[in-house]
């Protein structure tokens, strides 16, 4: 909003006048500006409370942009249940750069803004779109600058968006600066901005502009007085020094409690309207009604309660508002005094005007938004508006605005069914926008007594998912809630059923060994008859295990199938179901993969797949990306950097990590908490760090975490030849097994107990692997066996399978296995005195665990051959590339073939970033052209 004066010194002088004192904070803004003309752009959030000089500083930031193309968005309180309403404002004057943006981010910009139907989109892909359209405006013209007043009004998908784009800003000619009030929910979606806090002016600057604005002349003293009771708020010190006489000034500056600066404004402004014609009140209170300051509409709002075109002129004379494109008023203190000041009948009656006009406009959001503003307790009509309005709110990928329009259309529906079932959908709506409190209070309201049985699913299903969200007490019934959701589902819609029961199983795969209520054959049979093949189908055998798609099999059904039967039969059984599974998988694309894409890990582990597990996760990860889903893109990332400690290495694990801070930097987490346990074990971290780690997870009910860091430790122990503790720590794993997890140990298990002597308890897990490996064909599988069966071999026969695993392993692509089958066939050798052939296999292991990043593993190796003579390959230092995360992962992608284009849609940065980062690249490894980078890449 645009500041204008209250019959004293011009707008342009009062501005200035408003700006006393705030030369740091000028300081702030011109260093912003200068970074974004150098090419480092950013952001800066200005809070504080109403009149601290917010607005102000958003005008000399317009008056400093000299050379920027300025871009001005204003929140609005009736566009903030609108989905993605501040982001269409914004983008209108950048429409003629649409065409340079990839196309799916223009469906996703125009599906969000309502321009096109489509599927919903993501909000960090729209946010890409705009990240896009800014940095070709820059290309195009000058550099930019995004003017955002009254942040805390805008929707919560714009403001999402907003703040991705800052935070992606890093080379690019464009700088933000938002203007808000300081409300948990913005601080929330602006998370990880400068924030500049505005306080009270201090005594002299508040002194200065006191005397400067009073009518009277008033002593220093006086004026020191009122700027310490106004807490040196400037329009405080300016609207109330032209109300009040310096008598009247001098005894509020002596009261016992400084001046309520809100409420006495907001007074001062009431009374200004009160002494205006009764007409021109009514044409305030429908212009203060409607908040977004679209002219035509307060217009015909007016002209349907009797009022000429012309009355909104004398409050324009009078500075209490402007009129240009859109209707702006002096101060939020204005609307909101006036507002506030009417009686509840007459807001409701202008409201109601207000509604009628905006349905003849067109303008549905806001038609329902002023009904719903003008109806007294409930209304079936208006609660069916506001639903069809939240309908459109989904389509459009606004799950926040849809949360929030549906909890309207709640307030005005009577208890019961449909009140109940939009309390649901609320709160399903609010899970997926991330508003885990709101989502919590919205499933409080839900009446359970009158409930049917698929909304009671979906009930069931929300607390579930809000526990997982929340990390709350009932993680651990997480399986068996979700089960009960199913249940409720049955044979009212079979897709919700199929698709509780795989949640079922994944929350299963969360808390493993500490789920509660649901024993895993109870688990495996209702999958089994979510599949269609009811509770006697532990009888299937291999006349059923044709091809899934034959036997009409939706893909959920093909998924719960194999997954039944990997629970309740033997390993011999399950994996053709598994396959069939797993191809099933393997044809999907698009929102389908993203539905499916995680559980495949369930799948591909079982069947000892390592180039599955990559396929499927790196496909599920790319998709993610391409469709911009954020939420989607961190599971596949933080998956596959489990399973690379497995298949991979270390290192590469860390790479993914890596890129899950990365990502949760650019929506405003805390990536610092990032950590995950099991390659903190692998990668050296200390132990009280990783067994702390690992216990919270335990408390919590997070029992895959705990498992996944104890065993993780337990490899660091065989590292590190401390084979007691390694035992100590797996032994309760083997005890208690837990479906595709615990085999990934048996090798483990078996060198720990092999090496303290029990040998006899080790030979039962080799077996276990060989029939493993007879079944599933793996080399993973038959490469681990052959290590295990070696370690419990004597000498004539050790030697064949240390061999054997060595060239099992080799041409895969499972290299830390591979390091450790080197270092224990050299270690044998060694003891075997056979040196040559040992500092053979030492060196080869240590090369391949410096390049692994598995420090233990090298240390170990190093000491083995240390122990032979001293020898050159063990003390050279591991190969590195001295490039940060990002600057590796625009380099693999560029190295891969990908165009700055493709990068930057699949990195969520801009292309001008891209390019700073491969100019960055190629000089630091002394390259060239991305095929000379490709060479370098894979030397390292």
């Amino acid at each position: 909003m645009a500041d204008v004066t209250w019959g004293g010194p011009p707008a342009a002088g009062a501005r200035r006048a408003r700006l006393l004192g705030r030369d740091d904070e000028l300081r702030r803004i011109d260093e912003l500006l200068t970074a974004a003309r150098g090419g480092h752009g950013g952001g800066l959030v200005v809070n504080g409370e109403p009149g601290i000089g917010k607005t102000a500083l958003l005008e000399a930031t317009a008056s400093a942009a000299e050379g920027f193309r300025l871009l001005r968005l204003d929140g609005y309180e009736a566009e903030s249940a609108i989905p993605f309403a501040g982001v269409h404002r914004l983008t209108i004057p950048l429409r003629d750069h649409v065409m340079v943006l990839p196309q799916r981010q223009q469906q996703a910009l125009q599906v969000a803004t309502g321009l096109a139907d489509g599927p919903p989109p993501d909000r960090y892909l729209v946010g890409l779109g705009v990240l896009g359209l800014l940095t070709a405006a820059v290309v195009s013209t000058s550099p930019v600058v995004c003017v955002v007043d009254d942040a805390h009004l805008l929707d919560a998908e714009s403001l999402d968006v907003l703040a991705f784009v800052t935070r992606r800003l890093e080379v690019d000619r464009v700088a933000f600066v938002f203007a808000a009030r300081d409300e948990p929910q913005v601080a929330e979606r602006l998370a990880g901005l400068p924030v500049l806090r505005l306080l009270g002016l201090a005594t002299g600057p508040a002194v200065r502009l006191l005397t400067s604005v009073s009518r009277e002349p008033i002593d220093p003293a006086t004026a020191a007085r009122v700027a310490a009771a106004t807490g040196g708020n400037p329009l405080a010190l300016i609207d109330l020094a032209d109300e009040l006489t310096v008598r009247e000034l001098t005894q509020s500056s002596v009261d016992a409690e400084p001046i309520p600066v809100g409420g006495r404004l907001e007074a001062f402004y009431l009374r200004q309207v009160r002494r205006a014609a009764p007409q021109q009140q009514l044409w305030l209170l429908i212009a203060a009604a409607e908040s977004t300051g679209n002219v035509d509409l307060v217009r015909a709002a007016a002209r349907r309660l009797g009022l000429a075109g012309t009355w909104g002129d004398e409050p324009e004379l009078r500075g209490l508002v402007e009129f240009g494109t859109s209707l702006r008023f002096r101060h939020a203190l204005v609307p909101s005094a006036t507002y506030n000041g009417a009686a509840g009948a007459e807001r409701r009656r202008v409201h109601g005007a207000l509604a009628e006009a905006a349905e003849s406009l067109g303008l549905v959001e806001l038609a329902a938004w002023h009904a719903a503003k003008a109806t007294i307790g409930t209304d079936e009509h208006v609660a069916g508006r506001l639903e069809r309005v939240a309908e459109l709110a989904g389509r459009r990928g606004g799950f926040m605005s849809r949360a929030g329009v549906l909890t309207q259309a709640s307030r005005l529906t009577r208890p019961g069914p449909v009140r109940n079932g939009r309390l649901v959908a609320a709160a399903e709506a609010a899970l997926a926008a991330g508003a885990a409190g709101l989502a919590r209070s919205l499933v409080d309201e839900v009446g359970e007594e009158s409930l049917d049985p698929v909304t009671r699913g979906r009930l069931t299903r929300v607390r579930v998912d809000h526990a997982f969200f929340t990390a709350g007490p009932d993680v651990v019934r997480g399986p068996a809630d979700m089960l009960t959701a199913a249940a409720c589902f049955h044979g009212h819609d079979a897709a919700a059923e199929q698709e509780a029961l795989l949640m079922a199983f994944l929350r299963a795969l969360v808390v493993e060994r500490l789920g509660r209520d649901v024993p895993l054959p109870a688990l495996g049979r209702r999958l089994l008859d979510g599949a269609g093949l009811g509770h006697n189908a532990e009888r299937s055998n291999g006349a059923q295990r044709d091809n899934g798609a034959e036997r009409g099999d939706s893909v959920a059904a093909t998924i719960l199938r194999a997954l039944g039967t990997f629970i309740l039969r033997p390993y011999r059984e399950a994996v053709p179901e598994l396959r069939v599974a797993l191809a099933a998988i393997d044809g999907l694309d698009g929102t389908d993969l993203l539905k499916y894409g995680v559980i495949s890990v369930a799948l591909t582990t079982a069947l000892w797949d390592e180039a599955a597990i990559r396929r499927c996760l790196e496909r599920t990860a790319a998709t993610a990306r391409d469709l911009g889903s954020v939420q989607m893109l961190d599971t596949a990332l933080w998956v596959l950097s489990l399973s690379l400690l497995h298949i991979g290495t270390p290192r590469a694990a860390q790479e993914h990590i890596d890129q899950v801070r990365e990502l949760r930097r650019a929506i405003g987490y805390d990536a610092e908490h990032v950590v995950n346990a099991a390659l903190l074990a692998w990668s050296g971290g200390p132990r009280e760090g990783v067994e702390a780690i690992a216990e919270a997870a335990r408390a919590s009910g997070f029992g895959g975490v705990h498992a996944s860091g104890v065993s993780a430790l337990a490899v660091r122990d065989l590292a590190e030849r401390r084979y007691h503790d390694a035992y100590a720590r797996l032994k309760p794993l083997m005890d208690t097994p837990f479906l595709q997890v615990t085999p990934l140990n048996y090798a483990d298990f078996v060198e720990a107990a092999s090496r303290i002597g029990r040998t006899d308890e080790a030979v039962g897990f080799v077996e276990l692997l060989e029939d493993m490996a007879a079944v599933n064909g793996s080399a993973w599988t038959s490469g681990l066996a052959q290590r295990a069966r070696a370690l419990v071999s004597g000498d004539t026969d050790a030697e064949r399978w240390h061999a054997a695993a060595v060239a099992t392993l080799g041409p895969t692509a499972l290299t830390v296995e591979l390091g450790r089958s080197h270092l224990v066939y050299g270690e044998w050798l060694r003891r075997r005195r056979r040196r040559r052939e040992a500092r053979e296999q030492l060196s080869r292991a240590v090369g391949i665990f410096d390049d692994a990043g598995a420090p233990a593993f090298a240390q170990r190796a190093r000491t083995e051959l240390a122990a032979i003579s001293r020898s050159p390959t063990a003390d050279e230092p591991p190969r590195r590339l001295d490039l940060t995360p990002q600057e590796l992962a625009v380099a693999r992608l560029a190295a891969a073939g990908a165009t700055n284009a493709e990068i930057s849609a699949t990195m969520f940065i801009s292309p001008n970033t891209v390019d700073y980062h491969l100019r960055k690249v190629f000089q630091r490894l002394g390259v060239t052209s991305r095929r000379q980078l490709a060479g370098r890449l894979d030397q390292s």
